[in-house]
């Protein structure tokens, strides 16, 4: 009887590791499509810009909250031009206090800093805190707008049209997952922002009776490693979307999904997007941002050569298990810029090609602000144009 009972326990055990392959091979088989659960998909690298993943990428959809990464991309553009300061106080209008949805709930007539109210857009999706914003730095939301539909144009964005700062629902309000991808590529040039967007709990009006509490609405921010953005977006009509970036081993990828039928699917959906990335793909580092590669020549100016720097990191990307050949870089300068010239201008161009294919063309740029020459230090040169013969 005890035999017996050996021979059926043994039996069930080689049975038992006989299917296990089996298991595991269905379980490989059953794993769902990258996007599945989204209208709209996207996966780039943000230095070189390539794509690693795309569906239905160029379809034009309500982005809801997700309009706020233009909103956030243009107070970050005034503050790096010196337009404005982090420290400055924003008056609240009644038009503003009055958003509805998402909101810090501020009131008419109190005052902000720019640094607490980009929190919250950043964090808690505020559509008071981005309207504010819009007036205090365009005067008027409308003259907000126009400026994110010129931005918009500037970046050649072909299924982008902004009606609102905040994504709010209104007819002809849309973009689609590679144009805000685009919007967040340019966004994360300005290293900073990712310590606003990164932020998981915050508070604002710290130590007073009106104290509130952010708590990012991006919950990868706190459950993914690497993950610090972007943004979120809900509303009836356009389902979940996020545009979520992620830094590992210094390779940055932006992911967008729009049209998920629930916030955790939409999660799920993300990650598995940056898991693919991550585990698939790797980048190199040619340049970091403001290395100096050449000079171009001045005309007229108070110096007569000015440094051309990268404007931004170059990389190229790699993928994995692939025999990685070596990048051809090319450059070239301007032979004569005329002054007066502003810093960033762009004085000379980059590309770097892989098997003869261009895969990486950016500008490079000013490194500083050159005045135009006075008219002593040009008959100066004369002299010592003639002197020298």
């Amino acid at each position: 009887m005890k035999k017996g009972l050996h021979l059926i326990v043994v039996w069930l055990l080689l049975a038992l590791f006989a299917t296990q392959p089996l298991t595991a091979k269905a379980a490989e088989v059953k794993k769902p499509p990258l996007g599945e659960k989204t209208l709209s998909a996207i996966v780039i690298e943000r230095d070189t810009g390539e794509v690693i993943f795309e569906k239905n990428s160029d379809k034009a959809l309500p982005p809801a909250s997700m309009t706020k990464i233009m909103t956030m991309l243009l107070v970050m553009e005034a503050i790096d031009e010196g337009k404005l300061s982090f420290d400055e106080q924003v008056t609240v209008s009644e038009y503003a206090a009055s958003m509805g949805g998402s909101q810090i709930f501020l009131e008419a007539g109190e005052q902000m800093s720019v640094d607490d109210l980009l929190k919250g857009i950043a964090v808690a999706s505020g559509n008071d805190a981005a309207v504010a914003m819009a007036e205090h730095i365009a005067g008027s939301e409308e003259g907000f707008v126009k400026m994110m539909n010129e931005k918009a144009s500037e970046l050649n964005l072909e299924q982008t049209s902004f009606k609102n700062t905040n994504g709010l629902p209104i007819e002809n309000h849309y973009s689609s997952a590679h144009d805000l991808a685009m919007i967040a590529k340019e966004l994360l040039k300005y290293e900073n922002i990712t310590e606003y967007t990164g932020i998981y709990e915050d508070y604002l009006r710290k130590g007073t009776d009106k104290e509130f509490w952010l708590v990012n609405t991006n919950k990868l921010v706190r459950f993914y490693p690497g993950v610090d953005g972007l943004k979120t977006g809900f509303t009836q009509e356009a389902k979940y979307g996020l545009t979520a970036t992620a830094e590992k081993d210094g390779m940055r990828v932006i992911t967008v999904v729009m049209g998920s039928p629930t916030s955790k699917e939409r999660n799920a959906e993300v990650t598995s997007l940056l898991d693919h990335a991550f585990n698939n793909y790797s980048t190199k580092t040619l340049y970091k941002k403001g290395d100096v590669l050449g000079a171009a020549t001045v005309v007229k100016g108070s110096e007569k050569t000015i440094e051309a720097i990268t404007e931004d990191q170059v990389s190229i990307l790699l993928k994995k298990g692939e025999d990685s050949k070596e990048p051809v870089v090319n450059t070239s300068f301007d032979e004569s810029v005329a002054a007066p010239i502003q810093k960033g201008d762009v004085v000379g161009s980059l590309t770097v090609e892989i098997d003869g294919k261009t895969v990486v063309s950016t500008d490079l740029v000013a490194s500083e602000t050159i005045d135009t020459a006075s008219w002593w230090q040009l008959f100066k040169r004369t002299l010592s144009t003639f002197a020298g013969k």
